[in-house]
């Protein structure tokens, strides 16, 4: 009975037992049975006592209408009633199965309920009809507006874009324009460009041939002092012995050992020479690079002269100086005997 003194049924069906896997509860559930017979109803009387109790206190808290919109809480908090007043007796509540609540005949609160509530639904169906009704005739017209915005737009912008697109053409065959001139103008000044540089790379071939018959004319003229140095040792070494030969070879063969260096290290020199002037050289102009190839030759030649003179001259000190050797050898032979020494010689 509810809080306005209205009956209803409510209908359930409750799987109750001991709770096997707590011990307290058994020894409770089993202090229980042992006052009364086994086949005796007094459990079941007791739980039905305790469910019926619970479900009239609590729903004598609650209006009608409080039951009916919150059932399913109502049940929940019955049943948690209920297991709070069998756990005393070592029971759970394995499992419920509540029913819809009836009404008590006599009493159709439930059913003049349900009608309410399907009436309402009802109405409330039909109003959203003609509100969706509307909504859509709303939205018909307003569509139709839209899409008549849209098109003048659509249109304006169109006629936007066709502008912009024509300017961009024109901007385009402008650019394109400009860029064939650059092009022009930059093939332009890369021949001029590659004709200078020829010109520079031919009179740098110029000057290095002139340079290379300067160099040859004097190689020629150094052999030929050479092979003439060459028929005089040959000569000389006629007139004397065999151990004043073998004595003076060394000598020869150490002066034009020096002489050959000498003549690298010239070499060299003019080569890294040559390297240094062909670098600045190539900065200057044609006309300039000729005439101080032509100036740098005349003065290679003549270092290359000079040096050819001093080494013929250091040659001769070093032929002095094996004859000296060679004598003072003699004298030593000799016992430091001068005139001995001198009749050998002269022999």
């Amino acid at each position: 009975m509810s809080a306005e003194k209205l009956p209803f049924i409510l209908p359930a069906v409750f799987t109750i037992g001991p709770q096997v896997n707590d011990m307290d509860a058994i020894i409770k559930y089993a202090k229980l049975l042992s006052n009364h017979e086994r086949d005796s109803a007094h459990v079941k009387e007791l739980v039905q006592g305790v469910i019926e109790g619970e479900t009239r206190v609590l729903a004598a808290s609650m209006t009608m209408e409080e039951v009916f919109k919150g059932t399913k809480e109502f049940k929940q908090e019955v049943f948690a009633k209920v297991q709070l007043e069998l756990n005393q007796f070592g029971l759970f509540i394995y499992n419920a199965n509540v029913k819809q609540l009836v009404d008590v005949p006599g009493h159709e609160y439930f059913s003049y309920l349900g009608q309410k509530t399907q009436m309402e639904a009802a109405n409330q169906a039909k109003v959203d009809v003609e509100e969706a009704t509307m909504k859509g005739e709303v939205g018909a017209k307003l569509r139709q507006g839209q899409t008549l915005q849209n098109a003048a737009k659509i249109n304006a912008e169109t006629k936007i874009i066709s502008t912009q697109r024509q300017g961009e053409g024109k901007k385009e065959e402008v650019r394109v324009h400009t860029e064939v001139k650059v092009y022009e103008n930059q093939r332009e000044a890369e021949v001029a460009e590659a004709n200078a540089e020829l010109a520079k790379k031919k009179a740098v071939w110029d000057k290095e041939a002139k340079v290379a018959q300067v160099e040859a004319a004097k190689a020629v003229s150094i052999r030929e002092a050479q092979l003439q140095k060459e028929v005089e040792k040959v000569n000389a070494m006629t007139t004397t012995e065999k151990l004043k030969a073998d004595i003076l070879s060394r000598a020869i063969v150490e002066a034009e050992t020096k002489a050959q260096e000498a003549s690298w290290q010239l070499n060299q020199k003019q080569k890294a020479a040559d390297a240094i002037l062909y670098q600045k050289e190539k900065e200057a102009e044609a006309m300039k690079a000729v005439a101080d190839a032509q100036m740098y030759a005349r003065q290679k030649a003549a270092e290359g002269e000079f040096y050819a003179k001093n080494k013929e001259a250091e040659a001769l000190q070093a032929m002095g100086q094996a004859q000296g050797a060679y004598l003072h050898y003699l004298m030593e032979a000799n016992g430091r005997d001068y005139s001995a020494t001198r009749d050998y010689m002269m022999n």
